[in-house]
């Protein structure tokens, strides 16, 4: 199977609109999705979108044609939340867990995914009895590699022996809660997803300052929010240390074996290319053990942020740092420069070019306003975000000389303010003083592994910012073969739902 296909959805399948997605000119227009972008809706449409917008997260089951039709697309666009109800096992689904050594932990795991069957890959352990052990008391299959050959190949050699119709695979490290598949499996009952993350949160047993800081940000966490996984949108990836998966839509797609880090990056986004849709499920959850010691939590960190070069080399432009628009940096030099009313007099400008651009659509120049905004907010955070990881060099140039220079003042706010906010909204069990620098430490060792794998690479590609310049608002192609409803379905698409691109994260 090479890719989707028409993906009807079932009847009796509830969505909900996505919390990011809101609606203008009285539901005739509407913004948000993954990537971001604004979606005029048919006048046909309008009844069933109010009525999704009624029923708000408790989500609806719309079996009209037209309103399956509209929900196929808004779960398409990352506009919608899919809503099935758990399901209780038993599930026909393949464990595949592999391991290199740990015994204890795989043990665990084992433990967790009882009643499933497991094959457990041993990728060339030094010490295979405590495996083989570990493996025989709980009647799990093993099979070894005669050497290391990477999580990868391990997960692809588990996939090979999977007889059954779905498989997932789970790390050594990671314990299942109870009812996990109960959640995951009833997505698959949309046609069009190919896999399924749960959320991943740490098992923290103590209360050091390292483990607390893990609570409130790991970096296998994705958040307590749904979301559709894909390059460009919200969440760009899910981790494959959990990770559901479709064995027929697969076909060809395995994990890339030349790949130790950032194949599950890579796996993702060659799905989705396909036309394949990859979720995120936080309902579901699984427990990690993470790394507590500062010198081994740094270094996974720095080995997470090598894995770039490959990656940019694999998936060109996917892995740019930051995508500002030449208005945004306009306004936000002119900001950083302390000339407010210049500033707004090209925020100004922007908005009523975007606004004579968006004039075939039913909305006023207030979405134009909201658009440029938001657009100038989300540039400054992703040039923050760049500079404390990709750019690090200058971020910490910038941090000393902030006292001096004004433009080193905007640039460590555009770094210090999300983080500032961000533990405004968790609230961790951490100082936010010790937070800052734990985040700023947490930025700066992955960053210091994109430049390191880089400079090996002898490319700049994951280093390289890309300036967008202002551009017509074009309609959107289909992804893949997301297009090709039959019938009725189609009629109802073409009818419901006329999109348009304006970039990701609304930037001119």
């Amino acid at each position: 199977m090479t890719g989707a296909g028409d993906g009807a959805l079932p009847p009796g399948f509830p969505i909900a609109l996505d919390r990011g997605t809101s609606l203008w000119s009285s539901g005739r227009v509407a913004i948000g999705g993954t990537p971001w972008k604004v979606v005029r809706f048919a006048e046909a449409a309008r009844p069933h979108l109010a009525a999704l917008h009624r029923t708000g997260p408790r989500g609806l089951a719309d079996d009209s044609p037209l309103g399956r039709a509209l929900a196929r697309r808004l779960l398409d666009n990352g506009m919608a939340t899919p809503l099935p109800l758990p399901r209780p096992g038993p599930h026909d689904v393949t464990v595949v867990i592999p391991a290199y050594g740990r015994a204890g932990e795989l043990d665990a795991a084992l433990t967790a995914v009882k009643g499933a069957p497991v094959i457990v890959v041993d990728d060339g352990s030094p010490d295979p009895e405590p495996l083989r052990r570990a493996a025989d008391a709980h009647g799990a299959r093993l099979v070894r590699h005669d050497r290391n050959r990477g999580p990868a190949a391990a997960r692809n050699t588990g996939l090979r022996l999977a007889r059954t119709p779905f498989v997932a695979f789970v790390d050594s490290d990671c314990r299942p809660v109870p009812g996990w598949l109960d959640v995951l499996v009833p997505h698959f009952d949309d046609p069009r997803v190919a896999a399924v993350a749960p959320r991943v949160v740490p098992r923290v047993v103590d209360t050091r300052l390292l483990a607390r800081y893990e609570a409130a940000r790991s970096t296998l966490d994705m958040s307590t929010r749904p979301a559709l996984a894909r390059p460009g949108g919200r969440l760009g990836f899910v981790p494959t240390a959990t990770l559901l998966v479709r064995t027929a839509a697969l076909g060809g797609v395995l994990f890339d074996e030349r790949l130790r880090l950032g194949e599950d990056v890579d796996f993702v986004w060659r799905l989705n290319d396909l036309g394949w849709n990859v979720r995120y499920e936080p309902a579901a959850q699984v427990l990690h053990t993470p790394r507590l010691h500062p010198v081994d939590w740094a270094r996974r960190r720095h080995q997470y942020g090598t894995s770039a070069a490959d990656l940019a080399r694999r998936h060109p432009g996917r892995l740019a740092p930051a995508r500002p628009s030449l208005w945004n940096l306009a306004v936000l030099g002119l900001l950083a420069r302390g000339r407010p009313a210049p500033a707004a007099a090209c925020g100004a400008l922007a908005t009523a070019l975007l606004a004579r651009r968006l004039a075939r659509l039913p909305a006023d120049w207030s979405l134009a306003a909201v658009i440029v905004a938001r657009g100038a907010a989300a540039d400054a955070t992703g040039l923050g975000h760049a500079l404390r990881r990709e750019w690090w060099p200058a971020g910490l140039l910038a941090l000393a000389a902030c006292r001096r220079d004004r433009l080193a003042r905007a640039a460590a706010l555009t770094m210090l303010a999300p983080i500032a906010l961000e533990w405004l909204r968790e609230r961790p069990a951490i100082d936010p003083v010790r937070y800052t620098a734990l985040r700023l430490a947490d930025d700066i060792a992955y960053g210091s592994g994109v430049t390191a794998a880089s400079a090996r690479a002898r490319t700049t590609a994951p280093l390289r910012p890309v300036v967008r310049l202002p551009h017509r608002l074009a309609r959107q192609p289909a992804r893949g073969r997301a297009g090709s409803l039959p019938g009725a379905r189609r009629w109802a698409a073409s009818a419901a739902f006329v999109s348009f691109s304006i970039r990701r994260h609304a930037r001119l």
